[in-house]
């Protein structure tokens, strides 16, 4: 599709991608020795590409696999932003390929670059390995509080692709055998820089201009001065009243012209012709097209970073209420509540005047429509999704619950399911949704917390283990244990242990044997999980019972925890940070899944890191979005996929954790990326129509 409309300001950049480059040809080869093996066997095969390399791996060792090398010694990649193997897995077990692309001296970690990617049975797709040759730079110490920095030339996690002398491929820790049948590699796309790098100028500091953007480079939609932001309104009005958003939707967002179910009044699931489907209140089928944090604001540290920001727009009295404090849970500010500014905000006020809120709220609900989306996700501001314009997502959570002491996890401990507290604070949560999203044909439904820490199928038992005495968690297991055993003494000669009584195993802080120990483990596990579910569907229930209970948003997840959802939600939620959703399976495949998050993000546009799941530049992002919602679309049981997030984060670092992702369908300054709502757009016109 394209573009009708161009903002003022906003230059187009196209360039002529360097022809792809074929790295190894397989036809013609007699002698499959030339690709040295670690164990694992290669042949030569036919295949529709013409010939293919099939590599079957064994078990015996860490790493099996094949390695590549470069026919003339090396590859000069220096034109080319990736390299893409197309592989199949034509074996019986799912497995994961890993790719590693070395220069000289590599070692898995140093002086190499890595990708991978799990496939199913049958399952075909394009593994990716994007050619990084740029470092962070923290300038001795003097940038802090990011995740990610203006970068400088080589370093750790990064390679000359001027000079690659081999590939490796290989499986990780297999505790099975796989076939993979590899019918090309090869070099593609056009190498973009980074915008941002440390030698841009002298002196470096300040960095950061007044809108909150970088300030050594230019790019297409950076903005330059107010009156440019402000004709950016202007104009962008004019687009979205030409471009309404798709003619087929009904007033939620439903396939106005497709087949009528039963209308319930509210957002429910059903499986029609082999898949399934939302069914809005209207009795139509319906996609949940949908973007997270909608006019959350991110708010960035300022504190001890004086000489970062350019006329500094915190020092002015018309934006000092954007200034404030936040707690940081990681990094440079752990602990601490340093001061911080919503540039942000701050824009917007310049962009649409002293009553921002209400104006802006109205363009959001506009662009969503325009862009083809129909969901408001999660995190979002009430004061936009009630005012009942676009469906939405609502969450409720057990914050203030008491924690299972001896857990452990990325964001945090585990809650303890039979503490009371658990129970209370998640029914007060819910209670308190009573006169606003419970009960409105609006809401679509609720997820409960987020990428909780669900670890391995032991890990829940073994943290009550860990944890002190009165751990609501522990004593719930061993009353469990004593029923079954009766003598601890039978405990004891299962698990391998020598506790002197079930006294001294309350007291205990130690772990057992996990594999003795395993099937009382699990069985625990299992116990948690389906405690923790059906205690957050009953509060849900309880006080909005035609709404849905769409889960937990896994992150980290196992099949006892998986199975454990699929019994008590109406939609497993998972957060998906990959290329590709198509051949997405999970255990309880009966069960409709949802997308809570995914995205990517590239550093041509002055920010300094790409996200969870790097693309070389914006048009190549524009093409992963698309391809991954109508992979979504085509597959039997997702209902949605939501985007992380509305915004970009501030270019230095949020206050909770120092990300500062280019990750937004618009910069800080509010200016839309076109080529990835280009690509949007198009997703919502084939929302319905898709093969």
């Amino acid at each position: 599709m394209q573009l009708r409309y161009v903002l003022p300001g906003l230059l187009l950049i196209t360039s002529a991608f360097a022809a792809d480059q074929t790295l190894v040809k397989f036809a013609g080869v007699t002698d499959p020795a030339k690709f040295p093996t670690s164990d694992a066997v290669v042949r030569i095969v036919k295949s529709r590409a013409g010939s293919a390399l099939l590599l079957t791996t064994g078990t015996n060792q860490t790493w099996p696999g094949v390695t590549l090398p470069a026919p003339d010694g090396h590859w000069d990649l220096s034109p080319f932003s990736q390299v893409t193997v197309k592989v199949k897995n034509v074996g019986i077990n799912r497995g994961t390929l890993n790719c590693r692309v070395d220069n000289p001296g590599a070692d898995g970690t140093k002086n190499c670059l890595n990708g991978s990617l799990s496939l199913n049975p049958g399952q075909s797709d394009t593994l990716r390995v994007l050619l990084r040759r740029a470092s962070d730079d923290k300038l001795g110490g003097r940038l802090f509080g990011l995740r990610g920095y203006p970068v400088a030339a080589g370093g750790a996690g990064t390679v000359n692709p001027s000079n690659i002398t081999q590939i490796l491929l290989f499986v990780s820790q297999p505790k099975e055998g796989h076939v993979f049948e590899v019918e090309e590699l090869r070099a593609t796309g056009d190498y973009t820089p980074p915008t941002a790098w440390t030698a841009d100028a002298d002196p470096f500091f300040p960095f950061i201009d007044t809108f909150g953007q970088y300030k050594h480079k230019d790019w297409p939609g950076k903005i330059h001065s107010l009156a440019e932001l402000q004709q950016r309104r202007e104009a962008e009005a004019r687009e979205l009243a030409a471009q309404s958003g798709p003619k087929d939707w009904d007033k939620y967002g439903g396939w106005a012209k497709g087949p009528k179910l039963a209308a319930s009044g509210y957002f429910r699931t059903e499986k029609y012709r082999g898949k399934w489907w939302l069914v809005d209140p209207d009795g139509h089928l319906f996609f949940s097209h949908g973007i997270d944090c909608v006019r959350m604001i991110d708010t960035t540290p300022v504190e001890e970073r004086t000489s970062w920001f350019a006329d500094f727009p915190g020092e002015q009295p018309e934006f000092r209420e954007f200034l404030g404090s936040g707690y940081a849970l990681k990094g440079h500010y752990a602990g601490r509540s340093p001061k911080c500014f919503a540039f942000a905000a701050a824009n917007l006020k310049r962009k649409y005047g002293s009553d921002w809120r209400p104006v802006y709220a109205e363009v959001i609900h506009q662009r969503l429509r325009s862009w083809g989306f129909n969901t408001i996700a999660n995190w979002s501001d009430s004061g936009v999704f009630l005012m009942r314009r676009t469906p939405y997502t609502d969450t409720v959570g057990s914050h203030g619950a008491r924690m299972i002491e001896g857990s452990e996890g990325y964001w945090g401990k585990f809650p303890d399911v039979f503490d009371p507290s658990f129970s209370n604070n998640v029914r007060q949560a819910m209670q308190a949704k009573q006169g606003g999203t419970a009960n409105d044909p609006w809401c679509i439904g609720y997820f409960s917390d987020n990428e909780m820490s669900w670890g391995d199928e032991t890990s829940l038992a073994l943290g009550a283990l860990k944890s002190p005495p009165d751990q609501a968690a522990k004593v719930e297991f061993i009353a469990g244990l004593k029923a079954k055993y009766g003598d601890i003494a039978k405990l004891n000669a299962t698990w391998g242990a020598s506790h002197n009584s079930w006294d001294a195993l309350r007291e205990s802080r130690g772990a057992p044997d996990i594999h003795k120990a395993r099937a009382d483990l699990t069985a625990f596990y299992t116990k948690s999980a389906e405690t923790y579910f059906r205690t957050v569907r009953d509060a849900i229930k309880s006080v909005a019972p035609n709404q849905l209970y769409l889960g937990c948003r896994f992150a980290w997840v196992n099949d006892l925890a998986d199975r454990a959802a699929a019994k008590y939600c109406d939609v497993i939620s998972y957060n998906l940070y990959q290329r590709s959703v198509a051949g997405f399976k999970n255990p309880s495949s009966a069960k409709p899944l949802i997308i809570g998050e995914f995205h990517f993000g590239s550093l041509d546009r002055g920010m300094f890191h790409t996200g969870l799941v790097p693309v070389e530049n914006q048009a190549a992002r524009a093409k992963a979005y698309k391809e991954y919602v109508l992979g979504a679309l085509k597959h039997p049981q997702f209902v949605g996929t939501h985007w992380f997030q509305w915004m970009d984060e501030p270019t230095t670092g949020r206050i909770y954790d120092e990300e500062n992702y280019q990750i937004g369908f618009l910069d800080i300054a509010d200016t839309p990326y076109l080529e990835t709502i280009t690509a949007s757009r198009e997703v919502g016109d084939k929302l319905y129509r898709h093969p």
